[in-house]
């Protein structure tokens, strides 16, 4: 199968091939927008600042690219960074027009004294009737690893699950032919790879 990752400079995109090669899938990383347009499904990654992030999707044309993938049905998969670009806003070092793809924003975890940001290592997440198709109900399914400073405010019609840092919030997304999550499933050991083989079988 075919797998775009979408490299647009920022990304831990040798981790995610590496991912995606071992889960059986033929993965190629790309900054060509055609590429991006013709592939099976297509894995949006990344790491790092926001606004720059969308700067340089927008600079290549890999927005317009992506929107295409959406419009056909292909599945998406957002991972970290890739997961908060998506929605209408990011508000880090200022305030970024994201791809609008789903309503709310994406803004700092508060901090209550009580838990450190950024919210780093392994969480167990709840999951919604939305994400039972790929990340599964078993509790061996539900640990995955942390990365990040910013959370997800987002309607609740689209959550496929939550985390219990602080107050809960939404960690991963589901809607259109689109799943997104916050946590890097590259880096969760088998759970990440039992998720990753889920979204190459995903029949959104």
């Amino acid at each position: 199968m075919n797998v775009t990752i979408v490299d647009y400079g920022a990304g831990n995109l040798r981790s995610v091939y590496q991912a995606f090669f071992l889960a059986g899938a033929d993965p190629v990383t790309s900054n060509d927008p055609d590429v991006v347009r013709r592939a099976e499904r297509v894995v949006l990654p990344g790491v790092g600042a926001a606004g720059a992030a969308l700067e340089a999707l927008r600079a290549r044309d890999l927005d317009a690219a992506l929107d295409d993938v959406r419009h056909v049905g292909r599945p998406i998969l957002g991972i970290c960074l890739g997961l908060q670009m998506m929605a209408d806003e990011v508000q880090e070092f200022g305030t970024h027009r994201g791809l609008g793809w789903m309503r709310g924003k994406v803004a700092r975890i508060p901090s209550d004294g009580n838990i450190r940001v950024p919210h780093m290592g392994w969480s167990p997440v709840d999951v919604t009737e939305r994400g039972h198709d790929l990340i599964g109900s078993s509790a061996k399914d539900r640990n995955f690893y942390f990365c990040h400073s910013n959370r997800l405010y987002a309607d609740r019609d689209v959550a496929a699950a939550t985390v219990a840092y602080g107050e809960p919030f939404t960690v991963a997304v589901q809607f259109e032919s689109i799943f997104a999550v916050q946590f890097h499933p590259e880096k969760s050991q088998l759970a990440g790879q039992r998720f990753i083989k889920r979204f190459l079988d995903w029949a959104p």
